[in-house]
């Protein structure tokens, strides 16, 4: 590599992306298209980054599978940043492999980063930490050492680990100071500034008022009964429940802890859960059904007993407390996504969260016309962004959070 490649390549390790094309703006071979297609990138210009990056991977020759595996990477990020989630995540593993068969640690963690950022994108947390799992800070560049902690907070923060995320903040903070990136800087301390916002709603004891992750955390340490509305499920000392995949019964199971200690009324249960707006005996005969079978499964935690005028909850643990959404519903989930500040389809919205695309372009609309959200581009290409970002805790909200 010449001289000019050589400090352009320094220049776009520091940050300085302009510095970096003043010097291989005029050229097209191998090594410059991938060096400009990574500075691209870093000044938002995604579609013209990802076209150099693969000319570039074209351009290098068969005995070149590093500078191609790195082109890939490259694109990778861009693909993750652009919310591509359809890009060929196999490709991605692929070049990690030839990274780290050839020697290349540096960018083989960072492959291995991608790939956990990826998954963290998606709630797939188990997933996420495998991928981090070989990587030691210490022996990482800053700048990686930083995302790399990044992602841990992101997984902790999901899983409702205040102390341990601010630790990986703190160590991600101390990292990005160490690396000169500004950029990078600026992120960190937004995800530590955000951590202080409101992360859930705590309903106990007739109060109802926001709380921080670090309260949350305490809450499901307790002894209480938590019916966790923020991730769908329901605690009791050692015993978890998820009701992810059951929304008529995590329906069921708050408008009882909302209820307790008294008794829910069948006809206001049947309202909520069914939207039942005249009663008859089918509507009953299927009320009576899903509390059988919400009974059987929350058997080590609470009893449900029936009373005259509907169904009472009997907690074992003696306290029942809820923890819900600063927002709520299909919205919050959305809303959520969209805290990061990138673009999204709707496409990659619905993958995410599993829902049609269909119902997550309504739900796009009514956003907009709240003035909470904004599009960009037009028809094929439209892509949406918050206009204010409400606060990383928002990710509570996303799957994968128990």
């Amino acid at each position: 590599m010449d001289s000019n490649l050589n400090a352009a390549a320094l220049a776009l390790s520091h940050g300085d992306v302009l510095g970096a094309l003043n010097r291989i703006a005029l050229r097209d071979d191998a090594d410059a298209l991938a060096m400009r297609g990574i500075a691209m990138a870093q000044l938002g210009e995604l579609p013209r980054a990802r076209d150099l990056l693969r000319a570039a991977a074209k351009a290098f020759g068969p005995s070149e599978s590093v500078a191609r595996a790195r082109c890939i990477l490259a694109e990778a990020e861009i693909a993750l940043v652009s919310r591509d989630l359809a890009w060929p995540v196999e490709n991605l593993e692929s070049a990690g492999q030839t990274l780290l068969e050839r020697g290349d640690l540096g960018n083989a963690a960072h492959a291995a980063i991608t790939a956990a950022r990826r998954h963290l994108l998606l709630g797939h947390l188990d997933l996420a930490t495998t991928r981090l799992a070989g990587l030691d800070s210490q022996s990482l560049p800053p700048a990686l050492a930083a995302r790399r902690d990044l992602v841990l907070a992101g997984i902790d923060i999901r899983r409702k680990h205040a102390v341990a995320a601010r630790s990986a903040l703190a160590r991600a903070q101390s990292a990005a100071r160490q690396s000169g990136i500004a950029g990078l800087v600026d992120e960190v301390a937004a995800a530590q500034w955000s951590l202080d916002e409101p992360a859930a709603v705590l309903h106990q004891s007739g109060t109802i008022r926001p709380i921080l992750l670090d309260e949350v955390e305490r809450v499901l340490a307790s002894k209480a009964m938590v019916v966790d509305a923020t991730s769908n499920t329901l605690r009791s000392g050692p015993n978890t429940l998820s009701l992810a995949s059951r929304p008529i019964l995590m329906g069921l199971a708050v408008a009882l802890a909302e209820a307790w200690p008294g008794v829910a009324a069948r006809e206001s249960l049947l309202a909520r859960v069914f939207g039942a707006r005249h009663v008859d005996e089918s509507h009953r005969t299927r009320l009576r059904v899903e509390i059988a079978r919400l009974r059987k499964l929350v058997a080590p935690m609470a009893r449900l007993s029936a009373a005259p005028h509907g169904y009472r909850l009997v907690s074992e643990a003696g306290d029942v407390v809820i923890l819900s959404h600063p927002m709520g519903g299909q919205d919050a989930q959305i809303m959520a996504l969209l805290a990061d500040g990138e673009l999204w389809a709707s496409s990659a919205i619905a993958l995410v969260l599993g829902l049609s695309t269909r119902s997550v372009q309504r739900s796009l609309q009514a956003l907009q016309a709240t003035g909470k959200i904004q599009s960009v581009g037009r028809a094929r290409t439209i892509r949406w962004t918050i206009l204010a970002a409400p606060g990383f805790p928002m990710s509570l909200m996303l799957p994968g959070a128990s």
